[in-house]
């Protein structure tokens, strides 16, 4: 099967049972989507398939099969990062950064929907994400940050 991850195509021969988690992960190398509940619970997973956010654990990579898949590997432009990347450091998201690749896809991907008109509506859709540090207040104020910066890109 083939699909296009990144922007290069990619052909898999996997069992019709696997995530797109695990072939991202453990077929194609890309680590920086985090296998954290495994149930969709925790975000921490999230993809962009065809620009939307999806939990890749709950995803089977043959509803992928032809379809444009978006991991945190893919955001940075070389070595300029992503605006979400950036306002993500310098407002300091993260803690242990388990959850940091998966919170940041969903951000990018909640700019591009437009949904970030104020901390409530950010908080509310970043909501499927958890993050057990606790570092909500400074994620939110990194989405702000981007929103003003026009990450939406």
């Amino acid at each position: 099967m083939g699909l296009v991850v990144n922007g290069r195509t990619e052909r898999l021969l996997v069992d019709s049972r696997v995530t797109l988690l695990d072939a991202l992960r453990e077929r194609l190398g890309l680590t920086g989507t985090k296998k954290g509940c495994d149930r969709g619970q925790c975000g921490a997973c999230t993809v962009h398939v065809d620009g939307r956010r999806v939990l890749s654990c709950l995803t089977l990579v043959a509803s992928a099969a032809g379809r444009r898949v978006g991991t945190v590997e893919g955001l940075a432009d070389g070595d300029r990062l992503h605006p979400v990347q950036q306002a993500f450091l310098d407002c300091d998201a993260f803690q242990c950064g388990f959850c940091t690749s998966g919170q940041i896809m969903s951000a990018v991907a909640l700019l591009q929907e437009g949904r970030t008109g104020s901390d409530d509506e950010i908080r509310e859709q970043m909501s499927g994400n958890i993050c057990r540090c606790g570092a909500y207040e400074n994620i939110v104020a990194a989405v702000r940050t981007a929103r003003r910066g026009g990450a939406a890109r």
